[in-house]
């Protein structure tokens, strides 16, 4: 059964660094392609950013390219998220997201592309 952990939120001040890992603890055998998204208080939960199976392939939200890494390890399907330039408006729950798929450069973009969900980690960006 795939069961998402997320790791590495917290508290920094605008303009540092965190980064985000994500593994599957279930050590299933199928390969994802995998995503981050977060959740303000208020708003909608909305895409970061997503790697594909391959890992070949990445994809951004314009609010976070250029400051954000998405990387990934697929034979142990875990993957991290490198934030740096923290803003205050970067402050969220985000969470890791994974879907199951044969397809190596297909990358997810929405909500409801991904099968699994982690239980989110907070990111609190202090101004």
């Amino acid at each position: 059964q795939v069961q998402l952990v997320e790791s590495g939120g917290g508290l920094v001040q605008a303009g540092g660094s965190l980064r985000l890992s994500c593994a599957d603890s279930g050590r299933t055998s199928t390969t994802y392609a995998m995503g981050w998204f977060r959740q303000a208080p208020g708003k909608e939960r909305e895409f970061v950013a997503a790697i594909s199976r391959s890992g070949a392939a990445t994809y951004y939200a314009d609010s976070v390219k250029g400051r954000f890494t998405i990387s990934g390890d697929n034979a142990k399907n875990t993957v991290d998220l490198q934030m740096n330039s923290l803003k205050a408006e970067d402050t969220a729950v985000y969470y890791c997201a994974a879907v199951p798929t044969y397809e190596r450069s297909w990358v997810p973009l929405y909500v409801n592309d991904y099968w699994y969900w982690g239980q989110g980690t907070q990111v609190t960006v202090s101004s």
